[in-house]
């Protein structure tokens, strides 16, 4: 599985977005820094994935997650492979026994298929929008993750490096 986090708040960035020809669109902005984050794991063969939304990128957040993912799939060995963030190497970290990190090499996000997971998830509910309160991003983020299906992480995540490991 290919594990990572991804930060959804109510600070937005406008996004290109189809109008008539002739007349400049009006995308509402803002700066509000409030944060929530998404921790997920996806298997691009099978479109397997566990997703859980924190309040926070560390290591806390991190031991919760394991444990959910080690939950959700008890008789699975789980080979996760993450970023080198500094709270998925931290001593704090509690590793769940049906789970083995491993770690891509520094700078190379391309080689995690889930950060296409979370491009999808801000194309699809966060783009030229305005929140009212954090709450309401949660609900949407969940929404927006809740419709994920086996077919979808697959078609997204799929590589045929990652495919050619299993042949």
């Amino acid at each position: 599985m290919f594990q990572d986090e991804a930060e959804f708040g109510r600070i937005n960035k406008p996004k290109y977005c189809w109008w008539e020809k002739g007349i400049r669109p009006s995308v509402p902005f803002h700066h509000i820094r409030e944060y929530r984050y998404a921790y997920g794991a996806v298997e691009p063969v099978t479109g397997s994935s566990c997703f859980l939304v924190m309040p926070y990128c560390n290591s806390t957040c991190m031991n919760i997650f394991l444990e959910e993912l080690s939950k959700q799939y008890p008789d699975d060995l789980i080979l996760l492979c993450c970023d080198g963030a500094a709270w998925h190497k931290s001593n704090k970290l509690h590793i769940p026994e049906n789970i083995e990190l491993f770690y891509i090499p520094p700078y190379t996000p391309e080689m995690n298929p889930i950060e296409q997971i979370w491009k999808e998830l801000r194309i699809t509910g966060f783009r030229n929008e305005v929140f009212a309160t954090l709450e309401k991003v949660v609900d949407r983020l969940c929404d927006i993750i809740c419709t994920l299906t086996s077919d979808t992480i697959k078609s997204i995540t799929q590589r045929s490096w990652i495919i050619n490991c299993f042949n």
